[in-house]
């Protein structure tokens, strides 16, 4: 465990009884998070990730393994004190989890009840809080009056009252469409920055990775299956399960649809080639295309590219067919694989034609 480490499970098992029958709902699981990163967990449903996050915080205790926070362990911890760590992680949830009957300031102000603060401190808080999730003017309004990112920010308002050092996010974006996804998650990075948060983000959307973390572990049946910087993850996974994570929110993979349905789109001449490259180091710096175009007698005809950014570099990639004498195809994908790129050829003209 390296000094700035802030959370450390290791070889975490859950073990559940259902039924008569017994179930491993996490198994042999380790991770380590840096202070000060936004962490995510992703796998399907059931894979496991709730049920490893709630070991952080021990609202579920693990059946085997050990659960080290800001250097401390915490199974060996007394309940009070227990207690006294839970109030510096906050957690918010898929469902808002606020009470119907209390208003917003009312929710936010509830885990303040016996801080020791005065009316008037609690009042001043809870405003600051608002106004940081950028929501004060609602203070008097109550839930059913909100929309669901509006309940969000009110949640995470409440799950800052007591200074955490530590945000747990349980699918909090699951329930919002894709502009308010966008909208609580740069606002998830504000507060990291601001209140100098580390942040574990449990999720099922690829997008959400991509857009705010800096680590993945992805889940499969209980298992870490992998785990690593995201940029890492995305351009070069490894897992077949990451594979079909990154599959679904990426057009180049449709490209296996079209040569499946024969479409006319990637039929092949004799002296072509159908290739897919992607971004696999951070350190591309010269353009694909005109790589290959300027050093060699090759045309490229592009299908589609889907380039975006992620960590700060660009990451995705284009599915090209490329014409020319097959020697010089050949030397010309060789030079574009010596320049950190992924060279795959999906289909020669001739051989599957």
């Amino acid at each position: 465990m390296s000094d700035n480490t802030i959370i450390e499970l290791k070889d975490i098992t859950k073990t559940f009884v259902q039924d008569g029958k017994t179930f491993k709902a996490v198994e042999d699981a380790s991770v380590s998070i840096e202070k000060g990163d936004i962490f995510g967990i992703i796998g399907f449903s059931g894979a496991g990730k709730s049920t490893l996050v709630r070991t952080i915080n021990l609202l579920g205790r693990p059946t085997s393994g050990s659960v080290t926070v800001k250097g401390k362990d915490f199974l060996s911890l007394s309940a009070k004190d227990l207690r006294e760590e839970r109030k510096k992680i906050g957690m918010i949830f898929q469902h808002f989890n606020l009470m119907k009957s209390r208003n917003v300031f009312d929710n936010v102000a509830f885990p303040l009840k016996r801080s020791g603060l005065t009316r008037s401190e609690i009042s001043e808080k809870v405003h600051s809080l608002l106004k940081l999730v950028e929501i004060d003017e609602k203070a008097a309004n109550f839930p059913s009056q909100l929309s669901g990112g509006q309940k969000q920010r009110v949640a995470i308002a409440r799950a800052l009252t007591n200074e955490p050092d530590i945000l747990l996010c349980d699918e909090a974006t699951s329930a919002l469409d894709p502009t308010t996804t966008k909208s609580i998650l740069k606002l998830l990075k504000k507060l990291k920055d601001q209140l100098s948060l580390t942040i574990v983000i449990i999720t099922h959307q690829m997008e959400v990775i991509k857009e705010i973390c800096d680590k993945v572990a992805v889940m499969e049946k209980g298992r870490i299956v992998e785990q690593g910087d995201v940029f890492s993850i995305f351009a070069n996974p490894q897992d077949e399960v990451t594979k079909r994570f990154i599959r679904s929110t990426s057009n180049l993979s449709k490209v296996e649809e079209l040569i499946a349905e024969d479409s006319p789109v990637v039929r092949l001449e004799k002296d072509e080639k159908l290739v897919r490259f992607t971004y696999i180091k951070k350190n591309v710096s010269e353009p694909l295309i005109s790589a290959i175009s300027r050093l060699y007698e090759v045309t490229i005809n592009i299908i589609f590219a889907e380039i975006e950014i992620v960590q700060d570099a660009p990451i995705g990639g284009t599915v090209a067919i490329v014409s020319g004498e097959a020697g010089t195809i050949d030397r010309a994908l060789k030079h574009i694989a010596a320049m950190d790129v992924g060279v795959e050829v999906l289909k020669t003209g001739g051989k599957n034609d």
